[in-house]
């Protein structure tokens, strides 16, 4: 049997912000953004290469789902992005507006960085070792 994890859903406030955001910040690519009718979208975006898994970009509709947008995982790193290149991939983030808490560390695992997504989602940028 052979499985993988090929969609993990985020909660945004609104679509096209969301497609902004992970599109022109981050260097993801826009693979679908289909209309279902009723406001409802399938947005699916995934970061450049090949095997990556994709996000879907799930916007929230009530209460309980707003609460949720911007605290995916009660405030610990929900994304783990990996590079090939830390300190390119940092500079290039930095320059298009993405917000980092610290600059590229050295860790037993390799070097990360910690960003925020545009609701403040911590994400880790890593270069493994």
């Amino acid at each position: 049997m052979a499985q993988r994890i090929a969609m993990i859903a985020i909660l945004v406030r609104e679509y096209d912000e969301a497609i902004r955001f992970y599109t022109d910040k981050l260097g993801f690519e826009l693979l679908e953004d289909t209309d279902l009718g009723r406001g409802k979208r399938w947005v699916r975006i995934a970061p450049p290469g090949k095997g990556s898994a994709e996000f879907l970009l799930a916007r929230a509709v009530n209460a309980e789902q707003s609460s949720r947008v911007g605290n995916q995982t009660g405030g610990r790193v929900f994304l783990f992005l990996e590079t090939d290149d830390i300190e390119r991939d940092y500079r290039l983030m930095s320059d298009r507006g993405v917000e980092f808490m610290e600059p590229p560390r050295v860790e037993p695992y390799g070097k990360v960085a910690v960003f925020l997504d545009l609701y403040g989602n911590k994400a880790d940028l890593i270069e493994p070792i």
